[in-house]
C-alpha cells in the first residue's frame, strides 16, 4: 500500500482512490456511521450509465475491497462490485474542491462521453 493511491489489481482490472477522496470518505464515515463506502455504476442517467456512492454496513460476495491508509490515521474501505468495476477499470475516485462546490468524481478512461454534471457517462 502506498501513500498516494491504493490500486487494486483483480485480473488486470485496476481502480484507485486518491488521497483526497480517502480523506473525505473518512470524514463522511465518522459523521454518518457505516463500515464501507461503495462506488457503483447503474444503468440510467442522461448518458446511459450513472455513478452511485453510498455508505454500507455489509459487503457482498462479489465486492472488490480497496483499502486506503489516510494521513490523519486509520484506514478507509471502499467497495466496488465486479460488474461496476469492469465499467470503470483503470479509473480513479477523486474528491474535487472547486469554487462551485465539492464532489466525488470518477475519472473513467473507458467513458466515451459524459454529461455536464459528471454523474453519468456512456461507453
Amino acid at each position: 500500500m502506498n501513500d498516494q493511491d491504493t490500486p487494486i489489481n483483480n485480473d488486470a482490472i485496476l481502480f484507485s482512490v486518491s488521497d483526497q477522496a480517502a480523506e473525505r470518505i473518512a470524514k463522511i464515515m465518522t459523521a454518518e456511521g457505516g463500515s464501507y463506502f461503495r462506488v457503483a455504476v447503474l444503468g440510467g442517467g442522461c448518458s446511459g450509465f450513472q455513478y452511485k456512492f453510498s455508505i454500507e454496513n455489509d459487503k457482498a460476495d462479489d465486492d472488490v475491497v480497496l483499502e486506503n491508509t489516510i494521513a490523519s490515521g486509520g484506514n478507509v474501505t471502499t467497495l466496488i462490485d465486479t460488474m461496476s468495476l469492469e465499467l470503470i477499470s483503470g479509473g480513479q475516485l477523486d474528491f474535487v474542491t472547486e469554487l462551485a462546490g465539492q464532489y466525488f468524481q470518477v475519472v473513467n478512461p473507458n467513458a466515451t462521453a459524459a454529461c455536464g454534471c459528471g454523474t453519468s457517462f456512456a461507453l
